[in-house]
């Protein structure tokens, strides 16, 4: 196979250096993408564990808070990718507040990506939305950073400034994506490679699809986290899943220098191969750990109601309150007033006899304003989502904000 050129190089000066900036070719790959054997057997994996994915959604008592959890465990991780020092638990607990209380900056963070999917899946799915395009990303962009950081670097707008991916300055940057005079044609070859035809397996483009934005980086902050959720609405939109149940955040957390090593492979080296074998295998991966987790959790849930309804003593209430835990797995009695719409003696009843039961646990210590988990449930929930030492793809620093 003759050798593969991804893009061209042009001279442009930014922070006062001149540097070479990428601009991509339009995708598919020129030559074609080789699908050989050991790339085959990775596509048909990756395609089996999302059928078994489909399954399981298919199969837990309630879609909902299988989703809930997914969902949440996605946001949390493309968060933390960024840099954002917020946990699950953290996100679980804010969620728990029955006061009204605006939560912490990392956490809103998080509570931005999910109303960013929330938007952007509810437009896709009305026959009056917007369809898959820049617009419809642009707008889950500004919802993303609204109010938090990044706020000032132009939310739900294309940059109109150059930008680059590590190092102190534009000259000795790991990667200078396409300069801005040219962003109109690569996004618009981009959104024509999205709703075109294509012999590519929908799997193999959503990958595609994934690292030409991210080469692009269309934006001055958040390029990551949209092009994460990109892939969360690609394989709902080309009906891969039917819900956004795979967390694929959790495997470039792992990988994150292989991711970037890949990525940058593509660009350097025109290997497309490379970066295919690395999302399919991803996606085979978490796909697969997804299941397990799912089959784990229902198994957890299940001992723990047969433990609660054998409890003496045991309320309606109580167990009323226990099924809305997959959901709620952080309470106070505050909370399960609401939740269960009943008085405050009655709630705290209800907690207490699930603490006797050894279903919820008490993890405050105080007298008041106490808080309870469901520690079983949450212990497996939040694997992966623990915060690291060293947090966080390397950051770059657009020209007009960099201190």
């Amino acid at each position: 196979m003759p050798p593969r050129i991804t893009g061209r190089y042009d001279r442009t000066t930014t922070g006062g250096e001149e540097v070479a900036a990428f601009i991509p070719h339009p995708l598919p790959p020129s030559p074609p993408l080789v699908l050989d054997a050991r790339l085959a057997a990775r596509l048909h994996a990756a395609e089996q564990a999302l059928v078994r994915l489909e399954l399981a959604g298919e199969m837990v008592p309630s879609l909902d808070w299988f989703l809930y959890a997914f969902v949440r465990k996605e946001a949390v991780l493309s968060s933390q990718i960024e840099g954002t020092q917020a946990t699950l638990v953290d996100l679980l607990t804010f969620e728990a507040q029955a006061d009204g209380s605006v939560p912490g900056a990392d956490v809103e963070e998080v509570c931005n990506y999910l109303d960013a999917l929330a938007f952007a899946r509810t437009e896709l799915a009305s026959p009056r939305g917007l369809p898959l395009s820049m617009r419809l990303l642009n707008e889950a962009h500004c919802r993303l950073l609204r109010g938090v950081r990044g706020a000032d670097r132009r939310p739900g707008e294309v940059r109109q400034s150059q930008n680059w991916i590590e190092g102190s300055r534009p000259g000795n940057a790991a990667y200078v994506p396409p300069p801005p005079h040219a962003l109109g044609e690569v996004l618009g070859d981009f959104e024509k490679y999205a709703h075109g035809r294509d012999t590519l397996p929908p799997l193999v483009r959503a990958g595609l699809l994934h690292a030409q934005f991210e080469t692009i980086h269309p934006y001055l902050d958040g390029n990551g986290r949209i092009g994460r959720l990109l892939v969360t609405l690609l394989l709902e939109h080309w009906k891969l899943l039917s819900k956004p149940l795979l967390y694929l955040s959790l495997y470039f957390k792992r990988h994150r220098e292989e991711y970037y090593r890949r990525l940058n492979a593509v660009r350097v080296e025109g290997d497309w191969e490379g970066w295919t074998d690395f999302f399919l295998d991803g996606v085979a991966t978490i796909a697969d750990e997804a299941v397990a987790h799912a089959r784990d959790l229902f198994m957890l849930v299940a001992a723990d109601r047969a433990r609660a309804m054998a409890h003496e003593g045991m309320s309606v209430v109580a167990l009323r309150l226990f099924e809305l835990l997959p959901r709620h797995p952080v309470v106070s009695v505050a909370s399960v007033m609401r939740l269960v719409q009943t008085t405050k003696p009655t709630a705290g009843r209800a907690v207490e006899l699930l603490v006797q039961a050894g279903v919820l646990t008490e993890t405050t210590g105080r007298r008041r304003d106490r808080s309870f988990v469901y520690q079983g449930y949450l212990d497996r929930l939040r694997v992966g989502t623990e915060l690291e030492a060293r947090q966080g793809f390397a950051p770059y620093h657009p020209p007009e904000t960099r201190r």
